[in-house]
């Protein structure tokens, strides 16, 4: 009789345990579903810093959903076109890209905010308005007219000022050159006298050597040097002051981003965030040895002018007051951006500033 109301008791509970297991089992499903995603990055796999940055967001987005969450990462042009990618994203083709927003600005120059404008922040700074100064707010709502939703994905830190065949010493002397350079910074030095060319990444060094062009800018020491441009170009000029923090972005289409379970956006956003520190500290690590090799191999290095730079400065502020008047949502992310940049600058000048000047100063005998 016990061995019965036991063998009864014991079955019931193993029903009710397997019930249990069957009702948590999808409940499980539905917060780790399957997703597969597919990412074209705007880059070139030879420049691994920045297209590294996407792989390493897949893998750590992989690895916080035990692999039930994966995103492919493709090298520009082998799904899309670099300069296309954005496209891809708004029209479904695609889930995600990885991409230098200011790329679009012919589409709309608000695009640029969300990488870099002339005269604008620093990546840090840059940062700091993304995520607690409102910037990514303002640029998600103009991004989702284009059905786009954008996490930050790298910096570049500031770059450098482009290679030049011959020396520039004044304003006068951009009258007519034929620079490699695109986006607002272009318009910019057509009011400095200058002729934009857009010219892609493998096709810059020719045209330097041929005299096609006079100048380009590219990136920085470590992505400079690949190119072999100070043997063409070797006047190396800083700073890059239509770039002062160049951010990369992951754009993700607004639907698809939509779909995604809360924990699988929580991820996500974290990987992506990861991969935004990620690519400026390997940059500024590697950057510094760089430099010393392109200096050892003949490369000239020089300060803009500061006549240039003060022209420079004028034109920008001339351009984005056009541009205000012409497009509202550009005026609307220009003022709270500027806005940031005057409160921040008036921080930087104090610690910042003063600490890394007497560093710079005092290298040779800080130990």
């Amino acid at each position: 009789m016990e061995r019965r109301k036991f063998l009864k008791t014991a079955s019931a509970g193993t029903v009710a345990a397997a019930a249990t297991t069957a009702l948590a089992a999808p409940a499980i499903a539905q917060t780790a579903p399957k997703v597969s995603w597919r990412l074209t990055s705007s880059f070139p796999k030879s420049l691994d810093t920045i297209y590294g940055a996407a792989e390493t967001m897949a893998k750590a987005v992989a690895e916080a959903t035990d692999g039930n969450f994966q995103i492919q990462v493709f090298a520009a042009g082998e799904l899309v076109p670099g300069l296309q990618a954005a496209d891809a994203v708004t029209n479904g083709t695609l889930e995600m890209c990885h991409t230098a927003p200011y790329y679009y600005v012919g589409k709309d120059p608000t695009f640029a905010f969300a990488t870099a404008v002339p005269f604008g922040l620093n990546s840090r700074q840059q940062n700091a308005w993304f995520y607690h100064g409102g910037g990514m707010d303002l640029l998600n709502a103009f991004f989702a007219k284009h059905n786009i939703y954008s996490l930050p994905g790298g910096n570049t830190g500031t770059q450098m000022g482009g290679w030049f065949r011959k020396e520039i010493k004044t304003v006068a002397d951009m009258s007519g050159l034929k620079m490699r350079i695109g986006g607002l910074a272009g318009r910019v030095l057509t009011k400095l006298g200058a002729v934009p060319q857009q010219i892609a990444g493998g096709d810059i060094y020719p045209a330097l050597e041929k005299g096609t062009i006079d100048a380009a800018e590219w990136v920085g020491p470590f992505d400079d040097e690949k190119l072999g441009f100070y043997k063409v170009a070797p006047h190396y000029y800083y700073p890059g002051w239509w770039e002062g923090g160049a951010a990369l972005h992951f754009f993700i289409n607004k639907a698809k981003w939509a779909e995604l379970p809360k924990n699988y956006q929580s991820i996500l956003t974290s990987a992506a965030a990861m991969a935004n520190g990620d690519m400026q500290a390997k940059y500024d690590a590697r950057n510094p040895a760089a430099l010393k090799r392109l200096l050892q191999a003949g490369a000239q290095l020089h300060p803009y002018p500061a006549e240039v730079m003060d022209a420079a400065l004028k034109a920008s502020v001339e351009l984005y007051a056009e541009i205000s008047k012409e497009n509202a949502e550009f005026k609307k992310v220009h003022d709270a951006m500027m806005a940031f940049r005057g409160d921040q600058y008036l921080w930087w000048q104090i610690a910042e500033f003063g600490y890394d000047a007497f560093m710079i100063r005092s290298r040779a005998k800080a130990g």
